[in-house]
């Protein structure tokens, strides 16, 4: 069975919803859960996350309110923290791993985090039994992919294209997926442009799909009353969850 990880901003549009969408979305066969951290510049996302991300920083979003948020929700679903190093850097990478511990969460997502500068991090992150995970895109040499595939855990995030989140784009993955397979039994996920149109094709030779900017698109729609939003991503992840087990 392939696997479907959903993105959310936390906090947005409120705190309360974040909470009643992911134990929504946990109840309609989503997987995983990435908990978004709100972040000024989302330098891998495209506008939908970017203004749902700017939208929970205007609200008052404060880092507090993931920990909290994250304690009521990693037990009904994996968790995983998916931000920009800033935060982790200014709060320190102790107390993350203090606070996920605390709460349920299995690892971190820092996509501007490379993979050489991730090294001094993961011995901390491991010992507390959290994964740190890594990213591989199409443009990476095959001597880069081994690197990173042979350390991974839990799973690849394989950058569909090079690019931002949301995008239409579509690249062949065949020649990257097979490189990866030569060095690890680590799942591979397939990120960026996955939505009910495309899943089908995105999850084609991968163990699951990473979808953010569909669901996001849904929360930013204000003629939907916050019940109707979290039916019709509910009903967009069952529908995607089907797709990509064709």
């Amino acid at each position: 069975m392939k696997r479907l990880v959903a993105y959310l901003t936390t906090g947005y549009p409120d705190p309360g919803f974040t909470v009643d969408l992911a134990h929504a979305l946990a109840e309609a066969g989503v997987d995983t859960l990435e908990l978004g951290i709100p972040f000024s510049d989302p330098m891998a996302d495209g506008p939908v996350i970017e203004s749902a991300n700017l939208k929970a920083l205007q609200r008052g979003f404060k880092m507090a309110e993931l920990f909290e948020l994250s304690r009521q929700i990693a037990p009904k679903i994996e968790t995983l923290w998916m931000g920009y190093f800033n935060p982790f850097y200014h709060l320190g990478m102790g107390r993350f791993v203090r606070e996920a511990v605390d709460a349920g969460v299995k690892g971190f997502i820092i996509p501007d985090l490379p993979f050489e500068e991730a090294q001094p991090y993961k011995p901390m992150l491991r010992e507390a039994g959290l994964d740190l995970i890594d990213f591989i895109a199409p443009t990476d040499t095959p001597e880069r992919i081994g690197m990173i595939a042979a350390d991974a855990r839990r799973f690849i995030y394989l950058v569909a294209y090079a690019g931002i989140t949301g995008s239409a784009r579509r690249e062949s993955l065949e020649e990257v997926i097979g490189q990866i397979r030569r060095h690890t039994d680590t799942p591979v996920y397939v990120g960026f442009g996955v939505n009910p149109e495309t899943a089908r094709e995105k999850a084609r030779g991968v163990d699951g799909v990473i979808v953010g900017s569909a669901f996001i698109k849904v929360l930013l729609d204000d003629s939907l009353s916050l019940q109707e939003k979290i039916r019709t991503v509910t009903a967009m992840a069952r529908e995607i969850k089907e797709k990509i087990n064709e």
